[in-house]
């Protein structure tokens, strides 16, 4: 059985006096990416989530990045989140559960996600020993927080983000993204035995 989610392509704008982006996505994509957002590091880990997802992703940002990178990163999670939601429900014939680990040299990320329509987010990052603060480039890692959030609760996704070891903060976000692509490719892989993959009937 194949869903009319095979070919979908979502086109989404949102524009504010902080952010201005424009978003094209392909659920069931090749992993492409076409992503500029003023910041160099985010723009690398949204190539890494849209390659491993096997999306493929448009995104151009420009935003307020001379206060700092907060607004653009977040804005940038509500718009995916959003554009998810509307290429995903209401979900029929997907795997609906995804899980993933992925290791980036001495730091192991997993996450689990759950295609239930109802927006959490667990981020776990209590085995880095440290208060998770610091710069990667232009990339305040505190902001990977708020971006899985506002992607996670805009999309309807339950995300579980937990970092299982690391100490380099490059290393360690990384992982999240790539942890996070892998697990929702899964999540959403195309399964014909599931019409409805809940016991309500519907997500």
């Amino acid at each position: 059985m194949e869903t009319q989610l095979k070919t979908q392509c979502i086109e989404l704008a949102r524009k504010t006096k902080e952010t201005d982006i424009a978003l094209s996505l392909n659920l069931y994509g090749s992993g492409n990416a076409e992503i500029e957002t003023g910041i160099g590091f985010f723009n690398h880990m949204l190539e890494s989530l849209t390659k491993h997802s096997l999306m493929d992703i448009r995104l151009h940002c420009k935003g307020d990045i001379d206060v700092d990178g907060h607004h653009s990163i977040e804005d940038c999670g509500i718009l995916l989140g959003k554009a998810l939601y509307q290429a995903i429900y209401p979900a029929s014939g997907i795997e609906r559960f995804g899980n993933a680990s992925v290791v980036m040299d001495e730091s192991c990320v997993e996450c689990d996600i759950d295609v239930s329509n109802r927006g959490f987010l667990l981020f776990d990052t209590h085995a880095y020993k440290l208060p998770f603060k610091g710069m990667v480039g232009g990339f305040d890692v505190e902001l990977a927080e708020e971006f899985f959030r506002a992607l996670c609760l805009n999309a309807g996704l339950s995300v579980h983000i937990v970092l299982k070891r690391g100490k380099n903060l490059h290393h360690i976000v990384e992982a999240m993204f790539k942890a996070f692509a892998v697990s929702f490719r899964r999540a959403i892989s195309q399964n014909p035995r599931i019409l409805t993959p809940s016991t309500k009937g519907i997500l």
